[in-house]
């Protein structure tokens, strides 16, 4: 029975691994914009244009200000798909903690066993340490991109 549930975690596990490039790509690809504002060079001049002072009109002018991607699109993506990995993670870490205490239950003192069972207990902790974590620098980093992003188009 135990063995079929890791299995089951197992196949789990690298199923979202396979996915998750996947998922990553298609939403970048989506927010990425189909006008003439995703060539790098005019974005570069515009960058420079804008940071210079200098006019931006003329035949490599491009007025990405009406663009759908100000960064929030990716931004909201990014968000999206750390809460739904947190998520996932939070259950399995959650499931492993409640697992690890019924093995630590019924351990019948084999040192062996409790040795096993608090490992599991202490690997579940720390993988919900590292998901909160996770939570707090893509949080801070999106808010320091949309503040330096707000700071630049304001």
């Amino acid at each position: 029975m135990i063995q079929k549930i890791k299995r089951y975690m197992y196949m789990l596990a690298g199923t979202i691994m396979l996915a998750l490039p996947g998922v990553v790509s298609t939403a970048v690809a989506t927010a990425t914009p189909s006008s003439t504002c995703n060539q790098i060079s005019t974005g570069i001049a515009n960058g420079i244009n804008q940071a210079t002072g200098t006019s931006s009109s003329g035949a490599n002018a491009v007025d990405c200000s009406s663009s759908s991607v100000n960064g929030n699109t990716i931004g909201k993506a990014a968000k999206g798909l750390v809460n739904v990995f947190s998520i996932i993670v939070g259950v399995v870490a959650v499931v492993m903690i409640i697992y690890g205490g019924f093995r630590y239950i019924t351990s019948g003192g084999d040192s062996g066993r409790v040795g096993n069972a608090k490992n599991s207990l202490i690997y579940a902790i720390v993988g919900l340490v590292i998901v909160a974590l996770a939570q707090l620098i893509v949080h801070f980093v999106l808010g320091q991109t949309t503040s330096i992003q707000s700071n630049v188009t304001g």
